[in-house]
């Protein structure tokens, strides 16, 4: 494979010649999967389905809410120095259909198609969809690279047991993946978390399990920088799967979700803490629970469409540091 220097790769629809407005919305205007020849270094996909979901409903429509948003995103990130879709290949592959009556089907076709995408060798950048998704994701991951460590930015723990007798929902995904083994329990942290609980004993078993906990209040006592830094050393060089439930920002920067709780992170600090985590080994993400109903002038899928943004910035540029790095050995 030749460097990336020397690697032309297909970017987004050039907003100069054509209007932002015009033209199916794909995430960040970028090329469909299938315009690349099938194979794409980061594939976005989304997974319209939120049959898991135990409140507000709406998270279903998320992932086309986000790609409408990302009509305004450019190609180079100045906040990251980087222009990630020069870096990498990075494509929209669509949607994973999932059955919206049967949970226990819909986990089994998202882990399948999963399959099919990381087999290819990308990494997956998911539009949720509600946070049951999570799970047949980190099934997928863990089959390539192991046990991952997990940052899991959320108002919510989502390491409950059940709800109504139901082993798969939008709040027992970490928990189910924790007595699966897929996570690496020596770095596992929830950020952003706040609000009230069922009782102490919630915390009690979170901790049990191996996570850390960096609430919101703590974000804002202590600094997007510090927080970023204390994660980047419970991760280390592991390879990393990243979670973002939107509800993690308060409902000023994220009116457009199914279970917000007042007092949390703003839009700025959370871009703040993912920019301060690009030396991390990302190979995977999700970005869920944006519900179009309930927002107001795009204020949350502005949001998420930022966040995977950066979230796809870092994997592109670890992506191309990786090629830089094994045309050097080539060359030796």
């Amino acid at each position: 494979m030749s460097s990336s220097s020397e690697q032309q790769f297909r970017g987004p629809v050039d907003s100069s010649r054509i209007p932002r407005y015009a033209g199916p919305a794909t995430f960040a205007r970028l090329p469909r999967l299938d315009e690349v020849g099938g194979r794409a270094d980061v594939a976005v996909v989304g997974v319209p389905f939120d049959s898991g979901v135990s409140y507000r409903p709406g998270a279903r429509f998320g992932g086309n809410a986000i790609r409408e948003a990302s009509r305004l995103l450019r190609p180079y990130n100045p906040a990251q120095d980087a222009s990630p879709f020069a870096l990498a290949q990075v494509a929209d592959a669509g949607d994973i259909a999932a059955n919206p009556f049967n949970i226990n089907e819909a986990v089994d076709t998202i882990e399948a198609a999963a399959d099919d995408l990381l087999s290819t060798g990308a990494r997956m950048m998911t539009l949720g969809g509600d946070h049951t998704i999570a799970l047949p994701i980190l099934r997928s991951v863990a089959k390539k690279h192991g046990p991952v460590a997990l940052l899991h930015f959320d108002a919510h723990l989502d390491t409950w047991d059940t709800y109504f007798g139901a082993e798969y929902t939008h709040g027992t995904p970490f928990r189910r993946a924790v007595e699966e083994g897929i996570l690496d329990t020596e770095a596992l942290s929830h950020v952003g978390t706040r609000g009230p609980l069922y009782g102490k004993q919630d915390l009690t078993d979170d901790e049990k399990m191996g996570f850390g906990i960096v609430t919101s209040a703590d974000v804002y006592r202590r600094g997007a920088d510090e927080v970023a830094d204390q994660l980047r050393q419970r991760i280390g060089d592991r390879p990393l799967y990243i979670s973002i439930d939107i509800d993690c920002l308060d409902p000023a920067h994220a009116p457009g979700t199914g279970t917000p709780e007042a007092g949390g992170m703003t839009s700025r600090e959370l871009l703040e803490i993912l920019r301060g985590l690009s030396s991390c080994n990302l190979v995977s993400a999700d970005v869920v629970e944006v519900a179009p109903a309930y927002d107001h002038a795009e204020i949350t899928s502005v949001a998420a469409s930022h966040t995977a943004y950066e979230l796809t910035t870092i994997m592109s540029r670890q992506i191309a540091a990786d090629r830089a790095r094994g045309a050097e050995q080539s060359a030796k």
